[in-house]
């Protein structure tokens, strides 16, 4: 009787809560990436270096860093609902104004008011799911759920670089017109979350009683043996752990690579030659693989009950797609290379944020995984802008790409060694093997 309630009550909360999540986030990652298709037009037009670009594009970050904790935290405390409305309408608001950047100054503070604004939107997301989904089947939708990164690319591109198209109507520029019209569906769903999310299973009404307290029951269970196993539970210790620290790292190299593709590959494939429509195109199709990559791995490691591996077999593969696009001459090998990074790298994050709530719970799960975000993110800062400055001494993407490849092979090295270390720690604890 109780598998089949299990399964029943899972489909509806999968069916519920996923699609919607996946659309918030899809809005999201288009309006923090959009803006590397703004690039090939916004600019020539407003005398931006590849080094402004690269510090623009990537000081999304820093707003996002520093206020990436405080919002998971009030999260916690005010529930999804109201919270991650407030997200959404506060960045639809700043990405729409982007359209009117003059310079350097209002193209700085714009980016860094857009991190202020989103951050906490994901951890807060992880963080929510938590509360509804039991731990043997998070690797799997969060994978899903992530996928709208990727799928954000795959859709978004083509939608961007059409809306570029739109060049002179009414007077403005067709970036211009792309960052207003990216903008509405933020303030839109913005409200809509405001009337769909629902905070916590117990008021969840679109489940029947019986359904609503197994799961309560179910997610309680795991919420006190989790709480008894450790004594992480205050926010403090979520922040003091060193293994967040370290998965922290490991995320750093993740989104370097993840940011540096988002903000700059449309700009690369555009050195083959492309124009702004094929680059729509040609940009969608290593997200696409992405997607798909990411979901299978994602369930392979979930059926496996493994992380480690699954995470630094995906940093390895990135590394070496970079370091291949750093040596490509035609648009064909430049194509197969940023396919070979987007699915490293989408591959990599579902077991990676698998790995935190296993050891943390209550607000240090959410204190950590706002840590390990927001510190790992300063990769999209540090990657993207990199880029720029090293694309400008050199006056090629060559030595730039290899500095993002270098940090994803540390995060492969951090995971090798917490790995090591975990599997040590568990053999000390176990004296005799044949004991129960």
């Amino acid at each position: 009787m109780n598998n089949h309630l299990e399964k029943k009550v899972m489909r509806k909360v999968t069916l519920r809560i996923i699609p919607f999540i996946m659309l918030l986030y899809f809005i999201a990652f288009l309006d923090r990436v959009n803006i590397g298709f703004a690039a090939l037009t916004m600019n020539e037009d407003l005398g931006f270096s590849p080094t402004v670009f690269g510090l623009g594009a990537g000081i999304f970050f820093l707003g996002y860093f520093l206020f990436e904790v405080p919002s998971n935290l009030i999260l916690h405390k005010v529930g999804a609902r109201i919270w991650i409305a407030r997200v959404m309408i506060t960045w639809g608001l700043v990405s729409g104004c982007m359209a009117f950047v003059q310079g350097t100054t209002s193209f700085y503070i714009l980016r860094f008011l857009l991190g202020v604004a989103e951050a906490g939107f994901f951890p807060g997301i992880i963080l929510y799911l938590s509360y509804w989904f039991p731990a043997a089947r998070r690797a799997q939708v969060t994978a899903i759920f992530m996928a709208a990164a990727p799928l954000s690319t795959a859709l978004g591109s083509p939608i961007s670089a059409a809306l570029l198209e739109m060049h002179g109507f009414l007077g403005y520029a067709g970036w211009q017109w792309m960052f207003v019209l990216e903008a509405l569906p933020a303030l839109i769903l913005g409200v809509v979350v405001l009337f769909f999310l629902t905070d916590r299973p117990a008021k969840a009404k679109w489940l029947t009683d019986e359904e609503r307290a197994w799961l309560e029951n179910t997610m309680q269970a795991e919420e006190l043996a989790r709480a008894a196993k450790q004594s992480h539970s205050s926010a403090w210790k979520g922040l003091a752990d060193k293994r967040v620290l370290a998965l922290a790292l490991v995320y750093f190299g993740t989104s370097a690579g993840l940011y540096t593709l988002g903000i700059w590959s449309p700009q690369i494939i555009r050195s083959f030659g492309a124009t702004s429509l094929e680059i729509g195109f040609l940009n969608a199709f290593p997200a696409v693989i992405g997607v798909i990559a990411m979901i299978l791995w994602a369930r392979h490691s979930d059926r496996t009950k493994e992380r480690s591996w699954h995470v630094i077999g995906a940093c390895l593969l990135a590394a070496a797609g970079l370091i291949y696009a750093g040596n490509v001459s035609t648009l064909f090998t430049v194509i197969v290379a940023l396919t070979l990074v987007t699915v490293g790298i989408s591959a990599s994050k579902p077991p990676l944020w698998s790995m935190p709530t296993v050891f943390l719970s209550g607000p240090a799960a959410a204190a950590g995984i706002a840590t390990i975000n927001s510190i790992g993110n300063l990769g999209g800062f540090v990657g993207p802008m990199m880029i720029g400055v090293i694309r400008q001494q050199t006056g090629s993407y060559t030595w730039g790409l290899y500095f993002v490849a270098g940090l994803l092979a540390i995060s492969a090295l951090v995971v090798l060694i917490l790995s090591a270390r975990a599997n040590k720690s568990q053999t000390a604890e176990i004296p005799h093997p044949h004991t129960h």
